[in-house]
């Protein structure tokens, strides 16, 4: 079998068998096919597009480039939750700890930020002393013990997409629905959770801009889980405004804390427990309205927040949470007209917190864990001249200057109210 062939193959619109899929998969990631031959393939399929069954095929193929998480030394129902990226989500840090307080063991390998969205395990990290580098034989224990463990990814979990999605990021083949589907599904197999639920972001903060294509991508995901024997659903939700108020590291750790003690922004704690309740309702013989009530109910008498500090504590994270860091400097951003806020652009939002320090441009950056944006006013609400909208926090003057440059073209003022989104456009089971 020949590389060339394939690509060939697929250039000219033809579908490509589970042997060539795996051929291409394993010799690249061996580096025996050069990075020119893979981004023609890619491009070929980018072009030409695959097919359901392909995209199963890729999935497990990449899936099986690396190791392969056996949860078997877990005792229980195993879960997992991934989001596909947005600004200020850190609904993992509540919907983990709301799982595990009702048994399901969240056994959950997480990213870092780049670009415009943030990462759990950078989040994490802003917690003095947690360490997210448990090897397995302790990552298992801690799930056994506690019922979560968060931990960053292993180096050879579906090393094949790591690859290949590099390759994707510099080749203008990224906006492929079963190259996305199977990126992403190809790492949540590798982790071996049974039952998985997928957050599908979907607006100016996420990858997927408008709800039909983010239903497609749902869909294939939902397919793919299926194909390979796991429970899964998607949720489709609004990235068009920011979640909660808080955007970057330390600052959503706060707001974390504030959602777990039944406090803090309404959107966001709703969210919340409708992806934990569909994570319960797949994983038990629930309805969802029962599991949503059981949710709510671990808010209410506090049980949620105490498996989040005993799963900090069993981290070797303060629990102490007055010693989560504050940027030196903060500048408020105010109304200079009366009106209504008519959109706040996520992805700029997010931008701007990487320029105040919140997040990395380059792999190779380093996060000021303190910086960031919490708002105080979101699209839809009432303004006045002089009120506050949002204050950034950075460590430098000079920081601050470029986040206020480019946070204040995310957001405009008009006369009238606009339009309310809704924050859950549908369920895909």
């Amino acid at each position: 079998m020949r590389i060339y062939d394939i690509i060939e193959k697929k250039r000219d619109g033809y579908k490509l068998t589970k042997e060539e899929i795996d051929f291409f998969v394993q010799e690249y990631t061996k580096e025996n096919v050069e990075d020119y031959q893979a981004s023609a393939l890619l491009m070929a399929i980018f072009i030409n597009g695959m097919d359901e069954e392909e995209t199963v095929n890729l999935t497990e193929s990449m899936a099986k480039s690396g190791d392969m998480l056996d949860l078997s030394a877990i005792d229980g129902i195993t879960a997992d939750k991934h989001s596909t990226g947005g600004v200020g989500d850190k609904t993992s840090l509540v919907v983990a700890p709301i799982c595990a307080s009702l048994g399901i063991k969240m056994a959950k390998m997480s990213g870092r930020g780049l670009g415009h969205t943030g990462g759990t395990i950078d989040k994490l990290e802003s917690i003095e002393g947690f360490n997210v580098t448990l090897d397995t034989d302790d990552f298992f224990k801690q799930v056994n013990e506690i019922g979560i463990s968060i931990i960053g990814q292993t180096g050879n979990l579906a090393p094949a997409d790591k690859k290949i999605y590099a390759l994707r990021d510099v080749t203008a083949t990224v906006g492929n629905i079963s190259l996305i589907a199977s990126s992403i599904m190809s790492k949540k197999i590798a982790a071996g959770a049974q039952n998985i639920v997928l957050d599908v972001k979907c607006g100016s903060g996420a990858f997927m801009k408008d709800e039909q294509s983010a239903t497609e991508l749902a869909e294939m995901m939902v397919k793919i889980g299926k194909k390979c024997g796991r429970n899964i659903a998607a949720v489709i939700t609004n990235m068009d405004i920011p979640l909660g108020s808080n955007v970057g590291n330390a600052l959503e750790i706060k707001e974390v804390i504030d959602i777990l003690n039944n406090k803090g922004d309404k959107q966001l704690r709703e969210l919340c427990l409708v992806l934990s309740a569909t994570i319960l309702s797949i994983s038990y013989d629930w309805t969802y309205e029962e599991a949503y009530k059981k949710a709510e109910q671990t808010i209410s008498d506090g049980s949620a927040y105490k498996k989040f500090i005993e799963f900090v504590n069993a981290q070797g994270g303060n629990s102490d949470f007055t010693t989560l860091p504050v940027a030196k400097k903060s500048l408020e951003i105010k109304a200079v007209k009366d009106g209504y806020i008519q959109s706040i652009d996520s992805r700029i939002v997010g931008e701007s917190a990487v320029l105040l320090g919140a997040g990395r441009e380059k792999k190779t950056d380093t996060i000021d864990y303190s910086t960031g944006i919490v708002l105080y006013k979101k699209t839809c609400d009432r303004v006045s001249v002089g009120d506050t909208i949002a204050i950034l926090y950075a460590e430098t003057d000079e920081r601050l200057k470029n986040g206020e440059k480019l946070f204040n073209t995310s957001y405009v003022i008009g006369e009238e109210m606009p339009e309310i989104l809704p924050l859950i456009y549908k369920t895909i089971r």
